[in-house]
């Protein structure tokens, strides 16, 4: 059979099917297959006309509004909406109160705010929960005036306090549902591209927005800092923003300064790294390949540098370190004992600098961090994991959430996370603080549970949790006699000055979750 003879063989009309003649007759194209009017079952069938060309395209202008006030009419919000923000100019931060500031003027009332996290610098938000323009607070890190307000029972509804995974993970499972999203642009275009690392308040990366700006209804890019399009290094494209508003100043780039960048000197945190570092090398993860993360406080930084000079000893080359990342940890890079640093977060101008220039230097989002619903988070590939406390129990449960008068002054952020995730979880700690004792019979809030903490490392020994014999008998095998927590417990005791204050009864003020949303603990109004 010739060739177009079978192509026409193939193309008869089946059973069921009338057909009608779409050319006119002489028509060079008459020869061919008729198309289908009717098919049994399904109706008449047209052909579909392409839409018109449209002759002009969207003007980038018309996304630009002159200020927030312009933005929250557009928005056309209503009374009980939920607002969200992200904290990566941390305590320089002067977005969240300009936003909220202009929802009140427009007399919106009954707000819930979802912010990654909470700082001094938003202690503005006191009054506004006091007057009810803000009723509800979900948040991964809560601190300074608005976390006291909220301890004596500022709101009526209880805080959700998450973890940054857990955060991700209500995002995008509809837990948490964002009505409008504001995003601090350090530089945008008209259309709405925006960049982290471009601009006089560049803050580096934005891990903490992704999920936001993917599953709320509105995105706000909120800028000081408006480019020509398109805008350089696009963090967040242009297709998950509505609106462009400008402001005088995004707030103070230096508040981005988290703790300390350089390693403690302090003898007592000089000790309790080099036991952390030989802890992670006896449990025989000190290979190539190996992955790290820690704080930026100076005594976790300290615990980096000990294992880096072990690092440097034996030949390693670690794969990847993660998490806030601050200049400390660009030098490892720099240094060739890491190929990467995987980056959800800035902790520093240098790192900030870092990113911009060294491609090693990978930004994150939140969600590829540390969602427990992702596939493949980082926390969960992480070899070893350094991490503080404010008070640690005699099963290894740990808080970081209240102080030791009940107060909170904290949240998981990604505690909680990368414990659950890393091969081995270090928690160390010195046995008292401010007359305190840091190792308790029972916390005053639960927020990463015991179960996925694997040793304990203070100024006074080792404590390994019971579920890990093998690595227990490993520190032993390598001269760091482990004890159990319980006498470091009566040390501590002995030390201190003072006992804490559990809340027990009254009314809640916050909920704890866990990444994956059950609920680890309630916190009381004190």
């Amino acid at each position: 059979m010739a060739h177009r003879d079978f192509l026409y063989s193939t193309c008869q009309r089946p059973a069921g099917i009338r057909s009608h003649n779409v050319t006119k007759p002489g028509d060079p194209m008459s020869n061919h297959p008729r198309l289908p009017d009717v098919v049994d079952g399904f109706g008449p069938l047209r052909p579909t006309a392409l839409p018109a060309v449209a002759k002009t395209m969207r003007r980038g202008r018309e996304l630009v509004l002159p200020d927030l006030d312009a933005a929250i009419r557009a928005l056309g919000l209503k009374d009980g909406a939920v607002l969200s923000f992200h904290h990566h100019l941390r305590n320089g931060d002067a977005v969240l109160n300009a936003v909220v500031d202009a929802a009140a003027r427009a007399g919106l009332r009954n707000l819930h705010i979802a912010a990654s996290s909470i700082f001094p610098v938003h202690a503005p938000l006191v009054s506004h929960m006091e007057s009810g323009v803000v009723t509800g607070l979900c948040t991964n890190y809560l601190s300074g005036p608005v976390a006291e307000a909220v301890s004596r029972g500022v709101l009526d509804r209880p805080v959700v306090l998450r973890t940054h995974g857990g955060r991700a993970r209500a995002i995008r499972a509809g837990d948490l549902k964002i009505d409008a999203a504001f995003v601090a642009a350090p530089s945008a275009d008209p259309m709405g591209n925006i960049s982290g690392t471009e601009g006089p308040r560049a803050c580096g990366v934005l891990g903490y927005p992704q999920c936001d700006v993917r599953f709320a209804d509105k995105v706000v890019a909120v800028t000081d800092t408006l480019v020509d399009f398109p805008a350089q290094r696009i963090q967040i494209g242009q297709e998950h923003v509505d609106l462009v508003a400008l402001v005088p100043s995004l707030g103070d780039v230096s508040g981005i300064l988290s703790g300390t960048t350089r390693p403690s000197e302090k003898p007592a945190d000089l000790e309790i790294a080099r036991n952390a570092a030989r802890v992670i090398e006896a449990a025989g993860l000190l290979v190539d390949g190996f992955s790290l993360q820690n704080g930026a406080g100076g005594a976790s930084l300290a615990t980096a540098a000990a294992v880096g000079r072990r690092m440097t000893d034996l030949g390693v080359t670690g794969s990847f370190a993660s998490g806030g990342i601050t200049g400390f940890h660009v030098d490892m890079l720099e240094a060739g004992l890491f190929r990467s640093l995987l980056d959800v977060q800035c902790f520093d101008l240098r790192a900030i600098e870092s990113l911009r220039a060294d491609p090693r230097h990978q930004s994150m989002s939140a969600s590829m961090y540390a969602n427990p619903h992702e596939r493949g988070a980082v926390v969960d590939r992480l070899d070893a994991v350094v991490l503080g406390a404010t008070e640690i129990d005699l099963d290894f449960n740990v808080n970081v959430t209240t102080r030791a008068d009940g107060i909170i002054a904290g949240g998981s952020g990604g505690h909680a996370d990368t414990a659950a995730g890393a091969k081995l979880a270090i928690v160390t700690t010195k046995l008292t603080a401010a007359g305190f004792p840091k190792l308790v019979e029972r916390l005053g809030t639960l927020t990463t549970p015991g179960r996925s903490v694997d040793v304990v490392v203070t100024d006074a020994g080792i404590a390994v949790n019971p579920a890990r014999a093998d690595l227990a008998d490993r520190l032993a095998f390598a001269g760091l006699a482990p004890v159990p927590i319980a006498d470091l417990h009566r040390r501590a005791l002995a030390q201190a000055e003072r006992r804490p204050v559990h809340v027990r009864e009254g009314d809640v003020v916050a909920v704890s979750e866990y990444r994956d949303g059950t609920v680890t603990d309630l916190i009381r109004r004190v």
